[in-house]
């Protein structure tokens, strides 16, 4: 009984592994031999595998388990990119932070075990607040200089959705993340990722903010220029050969701006020299991330000269947006000048603001957080004889309205959104009717209507007008 049961079940299996075999033949002779394997495995995997017999039977016992391990490469978008450089900016911070707690608890030990402690705390105890106050106004005049050359790039274009509240956190993030990390480099990325935020492309969350950071540069470059202009004399006077560092420092970054207006103005010739070089550093094995830089050449060059060269197109607006930026940058380098007046000093406003511009430029040359190490000695070396020995209140007053406040002033407000609030176009176009509109009420208004002439007015009839 048990083996009619077995025979009447292995039928349907045979009769299955029989069609099976058929179709196969049939689809061998009609297809080629690249299809046969895909045949065999059809044929393999549609027959019942009810026992180990029937499996060997089929003739795939033999036959090694290959597993085929599929890896699907994707490139990352500019939108995933720009969140990425984001967050390593925001790892950057936490170091940044706890390295900056590290050199200040340095630099009191420093106070105190080099005797100028009692010195330290005398010249504090005399300070005229007043002073302080001003140069913190200083400080935020420049924040609200940089918001407003944002917003003159952005002024005249309807469709984008940028607000006002937008560009203070832009300004915002740059002014944290150029204080928190090494040379700056996350400032860029950090503003780009606000841009996009605010519901701009990349592209031209990129392009806006590589035009900004280019009249930046050129604004800083103008500005040394004029001070060593007008101020090499005393420079030479009262550092000798030493100005010859300034000057360096001068041509290092006139030579970087001119590398970004080539970038701006000559896009193929970049491209091919980048390219180039790319292949060069490849070749010894200097660049890691061969992909990466190949991308930012060959994609992002194109993305920010054409930006730049739409907005070069308005010159009135690139023209202000430079003004703007040497007037901010005056705000910043003449700290120094209040914190002075603030503990007695007597100070010239001509002399700090060419310090204060070598001293920013030897600042953003240390590739340290704060440009720390760069700010304590080129202040000591630019200062020192200005301060005498209030030299170091006078570096800690500065470093706190320059760099300490500012950055907790900033963390406050990168969180700030317009939330699809008017845009910047709209506030502006909104302005100007307003002010149209009252200035047409007014001309309305100065306009003398015509005299009536007074009495009773008799209508005449017609047969009196016969008459």
């Amino acid at each position: 009984m048990g083996r009619l049961e077995d025979s009447a079940a292995s039928k349907p299996l045979a009769t299955a592994k029989a069609t099976a075999k058929a179709k196969a033949k049939r689809s061998e002779s009609q297809k080629g031999p690249q299809d046969t394997a895909s045949v065999d495995a059809g044929v393999a995997t549609s027959a019942p595998k009810t026992s180990q017999s029937a499996a060997a039977e089929s003739g795939h016992t033999n036959r090694p388990k290959v597993k085929v391990a599929t890896k699907v490469s994707v490139a990352p978008s500019p939108a995933t990119e720009s969140v990425e450089d984001a967050r390593k900016s925001y790892g950057q911070v936490r170091k940044s932070v706890l390295f900056l707690v590290l050199v200040t608890v340095l630099y009191g030990i420093y106070i105190v075990f080099s005797g100028q402690f009692d010195e330290f705390v005398g010249a504090l105890a005399g300070v005229d607040t007043g002073w302080l106050i001003a140069g913190a106004f200083a400080y935020f005049t420049y924040y609200f200089l940089g918001i407003l050359a944002y917003i003159i790039s952005v002024i005249t274009d309807p469709n984008c959705p940028v607000g006002i509240r937008d560009l203070m956190s832009v300004e915002a993030a740059g002014i944290f993340f150029m204080n928190l990390t090494p040379n700056g480099a996350g400032a860029a990325p950090a503003q780009i990722f606000r841009l996009t935020r605010a519901g701009i492309s990349v592209g031209q969350a990129g392009a806006l903010q590589f035009t900004r950071f280019v009249m930046y540069e050129a604004g800083e470059g103008i500005f040394a220029a004029l001070i060593l202009l007008f101020r090499f004399n005393y420079f030479f006077e009262q550092f000798g050969d030493v100005t010859i560092v300034g000057v360096v420092l001068f041509g290092a970054k006139i030579l970087m701006v001119g590398g970004m207006l080539a970038i701006c103005l000559l896009p193929r010739m970049v491209i091919a020299v980048g390219n180039w070089g790319l292949r060069v550093l490849s070749r010894f094995n200097i660049v890691k991330r061969y992909d990466h830089w190949y991308e930012i050449i060959n994609t992002q060059v194109h993305e920010f000269s054409s930006g730049f060269k739409n907005a070069a197109k308005n010159v009135p607006e690139m023209l202000a947006v430079l003004v703007i930026t040497l007037f901010q940058l005056g705000c910043l380098y003449s700290l120094p000048y209040f914190v002075l007046h603030a503990l007695g000093q007597p100070a010239d406003l001509l002399t700090c603001l060419a310090s204060g511009s070598m001293l920013e430029l030897l600042t953003s040359a240390i590739p340290l957080p704060g440009g720390t190490g760069g700010a304590e000695g080129g202040f000591a070396f630019l200062f020192g004889h200005m301060f005498g020995e209030k030299i170091a209140a006078g570096f800690v007053l500065w470093r706190a309205i320059e760099y300490f406040l500012p950055t907790l002033f900033a963390s406050m407000l990168l969180g700030l959104r317009s939330h699809g609030g008017p845009t910047v176009y709209r506030r502006w176009t909104q302005a100007v009717s307003s002010l149209s509109a009252f200035i047409s009420g007014e001309k309305r208004l100065g306009q003398k209507k015509p005299a009536s002439a007074g009495g009773i007015r008799v209508k005449m009839g017609a047969k009196a007008k016969k008459k």
